[in-house]
């Protein structure tokens, strides 16, 4: 490691002060303090954001379910309130990582870095939920933006995300055994605007799958997803699955989302 300045400050508006002067924000460290230690990433000062409770939270509003950035791993997977409006969310927490991760990760650190392999971001583009920031609301299409990139700007902090409580949802992945990220994740959800189907783990970001929608669209069952092909093109190849092995994942992960989402 290396000398830096450390911050931990316990409100919202001096953690976005500190921010547009340059200071890099952590969340739960699980990506930052390692990329640091390996010095792939050096910054400056460090933001912590553990001391500012009102990142915080989860609260069913209306018919949408809003929970805080800074809100950890176990406790969505732990949350009644989750558990009952979207019960796919808890699940989907409960896969990531391990015990210690899931203690320290959030949600909003997770969507911030926005890893091709990640499981939030699968779900806040199956559910089109909304991104709240310091500046603005960004929906869930516009803000990824490809491999570790999304549409925040320098200093922008994720202050919450509001996901739509569907009809029906699931979510299943074929996960890395060392890492536990996914090879393929498949979220796939039936809302009141239609279904939705998005994938982690295939390429350079979390993408929507729009011909398995169009197909889930007529017939939300796991037969009318057999035979919808995903590009093998658009797919990441590398030691742990080649892209044609991927590509065959997304449909046999959709199936076993969709018949999730059924039970």
């Amino acid at each position: 490691m290396y000398a830096f300045n450390y911050e931990r400050p316990s409100q919202q508006a001096d953690v976005v002060a500190l921010g547009k002067a340059g200071g890099t924000y952590m969340a739960g460290g699980q990506t930052l303090l390692a990329s640091m230690k390996l010095r792939l990433a050096s910054p400056e000062q460090v933001i912590d954001l553990a001391g500012v409770k009102e990142l915080t939270g989860i609260r069913k509003d209306g018919n949408a379910l809003v929970i805080g950035a800074m809100t950890r791993h176990v406790d969505v997977v732990e949350s009644a309130t989750v558990k009952s409006a979207i019960p796919a969310l808890a699940e989907l927490a409960g896969l990531i990582g391990d015990r210690q991760v899931r203690a320290m990760g959030t949600m909003g650190g997770s969507l911030a870095n926005n890893d091709p392999a990640a499981d939030y971001p699968a779900a806040v583009l199956g559910l089109g939920a909304t991104i709240q920031t310091t500046e603005r609301q960004i929906s869930a299409d516009d803000f990824f933006q490809g491999l570790f990139a999304t549409a925040l700007n320098d200093g922008e902090l994720i202050t919450s995300i509001r996901f739509p409580i569907p009809k029906r949802a699931g979510y299943v992945k074929f996960p890395q055994p060392a890492s536990r990220f996914a090879l393929i994740g498949v979220f796939v959800a039936q809302t009141d605007g239609g279904v939705r189907v998005a994938v982690t783990g295939g390429g350079s970001g979390v993408f929507r799958q729009k011909a398995m929608e169009a197909a889930l669209a007529g017939n939300f069952a796991s037969s009318a997803v057999v035979g919808v092909k995903t590009d093998e093109a658009e797919m990441s190849s590398d030691l742990h699955a080649s892209s044609a092995y991927r590509a065959h994942l997304v449909g046999v992960m959709a199936g076993r989302a969709v018949a999730k989402a059924l039970a």
